[in-house]
């Protein structure tokens, strides 16, 4: 399973630098980044895909993420 996430950043520098730090508790969310993007028209926008291990962990964190650091829209998919 996937999960795409938007954020809406505030200012993608320093929120960039936060993301890298909080790295080991993507991996306890049991998250692996796959692929982030900038978005082309709101450079203040990412976009991110990640590879998802456990689904309750990485909805709890995206709750986290979206109540302490930015506005997260989060989408899980599966492979079709």
């Amino acid at each position: 399973m996937q999960l795409i996430c938007e954020i809406d950043t505030g200012g993608f520098d320093a929120w960039k630098s936060g993301f890298d730090d909080r790295a080991e508790a993507r991996g306890q969310a049991g998250l692996t980044m796959l692929q982030m993007w900038r978005d082309a028209d709101d450079g203040a926008r990412a976009v991110v895909l990640f590879e998802v291990h456990d689904r309750a962990r990485a909805e709890e964190w995206v709750r986290t993420e979206g109540a302490l650091h930015a506005p997260v829209a989060a989408r899980f998919l599966r492979t079709a």
